[in-house]
């Protein structure tokens, strides 16, 4: 363990330290504290866990990065952080196909995105079987899923 005084004394930022590091706000999903008009809210009651909300995977292209998170219940959500594979599925042969990702085409959340190679669901992407659509949400289910076009 080190101590405060250990911590400042020495080379090491103490602010990085794993011991000091500051706590960040929770993301909830409930009601904003202000409302259309600007007038304030008055709490009734603190934060709770049901309500917790994450900040967005943006799911990249790239060698896969999966990750896992806990939710409620103790069950895991698996989330990706990168992929260069797709599950692409063919409605002329009714069969789902492995393909490599090449690029990113369209992404119709935010124009943004295509030049930073983010995926969401309904981006068009660029595979060796031809453009697809991404009908998965990648950033909360672990695997981009998509439909050729």
């Amino acid at each position: 363990m080190v101590s405060p005084a250990d911590a400042v004394g020495s080379s090491k930022n103490f602010i990085n330290h794993p011991l000091f590091t500051v706590a960040e706000m929770a993301i909830t999903q409930s009601r904003p504290k202000r409302s259309v008009t600007g007038a304030r809210y008055i709490d009734y009651r603190k934060k709770k866990q049901y309500e917790k909300g994450s900040v967005p995977a943006m799911t990249k292209l790239g060698e896969s990065v999966k990750r896992l998170r806990r939710t409620l219940g103790g069950n895991c959500k698996s989330f990706l952080l990168a992929t260069d594979v797709a599950n692409v599925f063919d409605k002329k042969s009714n069969k789902h196909i492995k393909a490599k990702i090449l690029g990113i085409v369209e992404n119709s959340a935010n124009r943004h995105y295509v030049r930073r190679n983010i995926m969401t669901r309904g981006a068009i992407i660029e595979t060796d079987k031809g453009r697809a659509r991404v009908t998965s949400r990648p950033g909360q289910e672990g695997a981009v899923n998509a439909e050729l076009v």
